[in-house]
């Protein structure tokens, strides 16, 4: 069966996070999307895990659904930790999701968080020990939990980030690093851009939303076909099966928020060769300027960009549904006439992914206005302009342009879409 996938979501718990991400929400949600997979997020935290309990029942095979509601929207067991610590010299500061196929191993992991750090204060809780230190309880837990490296390249938490990551999987993980399967590569980056490290060709790329609210769900996800299975799926990831793992969902990275480099102070893009001439200053004030995912990248590869290697997984880019009609409309996202049409549209094809992924072009028009039917037409052919997020700041989506045709924003490998 086909399984679209959310891997990585927060519940209302961790900090900034919108109070409607709770597990009954978050199944009428994904079902609006599409979505049949959805990560619970947050289970350290000690309330929401309660909430679980009550809330969820075992499926029989290590994933979980509503007690009372949609059975069809399955759950699984996740969450996001913090590590900040001293290696080499250097603070370090990585997050990482781990999975868990039952409500006692969650328990086991939680009582050992308890004896190290605060689980209260945070859905995603902070720890003073390594990223080694991580999986080995995760891993003396259970040998069927699995830990991924969570968005990847972001400059501030993560295993490749530029401000306090590290060069290498085996530079963060040490002797731990043959269980590091895959990477959650974020969205300021995607597939297309790891593919240029020959260290990561046997590492599975996943993708996930990092949702913070409900309408945020699946804006990044992983679609498999195989069974609604905890461990098949984790099968799946760790050998990184082609034939069982479809393909993932994508942001186009440049619409993440840390995809340039620049300085949000001073309103200052900058493309990495910019800041490389520039010697990491800000033209303005003259500090230290946040190098972004495309300039890290740069840094880390070994390939040209566009280098496909011989067994990677497939990548689709999608715009949000209902950025696609607040640019037809002219409008905010989060305006009562795009809610409107959106809610229209997801009665008429089922759910979003429905209308994204699985409407043929011809037939767009014949649920879709006019102008609405043309900016999903343009999403799915590349042809939109980003300006490019930065230090902290989204990218700004332009898929219509009246006086000019719009070309592609740069080089995509047709072949993978």
């Amino acid at each position: 069966m086909r399984i679209i996938a959310d891997l990585h979501i927060h519940s209302r718990y961790s900090r900034a996070t919108s109070p409607d991400m709770n597990v009954d929400m978050l199944a009428i949600w994904a079902k609006k999307k599409g979505i049949n997979l959805i990560g619970t997020g947050d289970f350290t935290h000690p309330k929401y895990f309660a909430s679980l309990k009550e809330k969820l029942e075992p499926s029989g095979n290590g994933l979980f659904v509503l007690k009372q509601g949609d059975k069809s929207i399955h759950f699984m067991l996740t969450a996001e930790v913090s590590n900040i610590y001293k290696q080499g010299d250097k603070t370090r500061k990585i997050h990482n999701l781990i999975f868990a196929p039952s409500f006692e191993a969650v328990e086991r992991i939680n009582a050992e968080f308890g004896k190290r750090g605060n689980v209260v204060s945070d859905g995603r809780p902070i720890f003073g020990f390594t990223a080694q230190g991580l999986i080995k309880i995760v891993l003396d837990v259970s040998t069927d939990c699995m830990l991924i490296p969570a968005h990847a390249w972001t400059p501030w938490f993560s295993i490749f980030g530029s401000k306090s990551g590290f060069d290498t999987i085996e530079e963060c993980f040490g002797d731990y690093a043959k269980h590091i399967r895959a990477i959650e590569t974020g969205l300021s980056s995607d597939p297309e851009m790891n593919w240029r490290l020959s260290s990561l060709d046997n590492i599975t790329l996943i993708s996930n939303s990092d949702a913070h609210s409900p309408a945020k769900l699946g804006r990044e996800a992983n679609v498999f076909d195989c069974n609604m299975d905890y461990f098949e799926i984790m099968d799946v990831i760790k050998n990184k099966d082609r034939k069982r793992f479809l393909h993932t969902i994508e942001f186009f990275p440049e619409e993440g928020k840390y995809h340039y480099d620049g300085h949000r102070d001073c309103k200052v893009l900058m493309s990495p060769s910019e800041t490389k001439k520039l010697y990491g200053k800000c033209p303005v004030c003259g500090k230290a300027v946040t190098v972004g995912v495309m300039h890290r990248v740069d840094e880390l590869a070994d390939r040209p960009e566009g280098f496909i290697p011989k067994n990677a997984i497939p990548a689709k880019r999608l715009v949000p549904l209902e950025e696609i009609i607040a640019g037809a409309f002219d409008c905010g996202v989060n305006t009562a006439k795009v809610r409107k049409e959106y809610e229209r549209l997801i009665n008429e094809a089922s759910s979003e992914f429905a209308i994204l992924l699985d409407l043929p072009d011809n037939d767009i028009d014949k649920i879709c206005q006019t102008r609405v039917a043309e900016g999903i037409i343009k999403v799915r052919q590349g042809r939109l302009n980003i300006t490019p997020g930065y230090d902290g700041e989204f990218g700004k989506v332009n898929i219509f342009r009246d006086k000019e045709e719009v070309k592609p924003i740069r080089h995509r490998q047709i072949g993978l879409l």
